[in-house]
């Protein structure tokens, strides 16, 4: 029997800067409702990111956790405004009142995450790495405040390039981290011409996922057979098949299935539409109550199970669908991000993300990569096994069990693609 293993698409984001015109002693209840409130807040985030996505055509797939972490890390300099819109756009748990968290306190709460997931990665049956890096102008002048803060919570440390006199060697050289951290799966993340001498600050996250299926399928059952495409034209691809007893549920209009990966720690979670041209409809009712009354439903049984291979690969520019989402203010002249240079003349430029995932026999192997930039501007159960089928397009997404953060989210529309 051949193992599968899932890798989880390294996702590395990146956010381009430019220019333009005392934490709290908690008890363990505090600090499990202040991961709670972060968890929540970053799951709403992805889907509705993903809703602003899914109108695009084709298959899709992201790392909402790697952009809301590289975002956590932009805002950790944002003031004023533009800290506002940041943290309402992101639903960071911030505020005034005390069942709300300061900027050190979320810094820390999300650097709490990362090194728990890295340290299970590190020790578990399966690999999970999240990476963090700072790649700003040489001499440039940063606050050390805000350095120490991004190197202590998110281990982000400042990686000094020459954005002025050497562009195309600093792109390079951020380029080749994010390929070093997934594994080669996430290549030129910043294409040509995305930087330039106006650009004074880089912010990486790289996130990378493979495990092995706790129940795992047999290659030799491996077998061709026709997947529906929405518009009803079918085509013949690999499917993969088991029958062992899963997690389960269903509704009248869709089956939810649970795929564990070793150790129980993290899973895929696949929702399929009854009907092959369903998917539209099921991403319409997309919310974070949903997901988890369509969570709460799943129960262990035995499931007869097909599921295809694939991979994808998926690349975003996020810049107007973040201001859509309400975050104006960061992308322009009247942006305040004074908490990196205690100046108001730095803007950002661009939010790149890409990921990619291979789901086989072997295992899953997933990777995606964010970029921020910032630069210098001028201004019931029954008696027989159910049958979960999955050949038609359908939403799938990996989780983490213990948190119940989602860290990866996307949508199968053509195996072939």
């Amino acid at each position: 029997m051949k193992t599968f293993q899932w890798c989880l698409i390294l996702i590395t984001t990146a956010v381009i800067v430019t220019g333009c015109a005392a934490a709290e002693n908690t008890t363990a209840n505090d600090n499990s409702d202040k991961q709670d409130m972060i968890v929540q807040g970053n799951n709403t985030f992805a889907l509705e990111l993903y809703a602003r996505l899914q109108n695009s055509d084709g298959n899709l797939f992201l790392s909402p956790y790697s952009i809301s972490t590289a975002l956590a890390m932009t805002y950790a300099g944002a003031r004023s405004r533009t800290a506002e819109q940041m943290a309402d756009m992101l639903h960071f748990p911030v505020g005034q009142s005390p069942a709300h968290l300061n900027s050190r306190q979320l810094a820390s709460e999300f650097g709490k995450r990362i090194k728990d997931l890295n340290a299970r990665g590190e020790n578990g049956a399966y690999e999970l790495t999240v990476a963090n890096a700072l790649w700003g102008q040489k001499d440039y002048g940063f606050l050390a405040e805000f350095l120490e803060l991004v190197e202590t919570h998110y281990d982000g440390r400042l990686n000094e390039v020459d954005f002025i006199g050497a562009t195309e060697t600093a792109r390079q050289t951020i380029n080749a981290w994010v390929e070093k951290k997934t594994k080669e799966k996430i290549k030129n993340l910043i294409p040509k011409g995305m930087l330039d001498s106006m650009t004074r600050l880089v912010l990486t996250n790289a996130i990378y996922f493979k495990g092995n299926w706790a129940q795992q399928f047999e290659e030799d059952r491996t077998r061709e057979a026709p997947f529906t495409l929405s518009d009803g034209k079918k085509i013949d691809v690999p499917m993969m098949n088991q029958t062992t007893k899963f997690n389960y549920m269903e509704t009248d209009t869709l089956q939810g299935l649970e795929l564990p990966y070793v150790d129980d720690e993290l899973s895929m979670i696949v929702l399929l539409p009854k009907e092959h041209d369903g998917l539209g409809e099921l991403e319409q009712s997309l919310t974070l109550e949903k997901l988890s009354e369509w969570q709460s439903k799943l129960r262990k049984r035995e499931v007869i199970v097909s599921i295809p291979k694939f991979k994808l690969t998926s690349q975003f520019s996020l810049a107007s669908i973040l201001k859509a989402m309400g975050m104006t203010d960061a992308f322009s002249g009247s942006a305040n991000f004074s908490g990196m240079n205690g100046k108001r003349n730095l803007a950002i430029s661009a939010v790149i993300h890409k990921a990619y995932v291979d789901v086989n026999e072997e295992g899953t192997e997933a990777a995606a990569a964010t970029a921020v930039t910032m630069r210098l501007t001028s201004m019931g159960p029954g008696s027989q096994p159910p049958v979960f089928r999955a050949d038609h397009p359908f939403l799938f997404l990996i989780r983490d069990n213990q948190s119940g953060s989602i860290l990866f989210i996307g949508r199968l529309m053509n195996p072939k693609a």
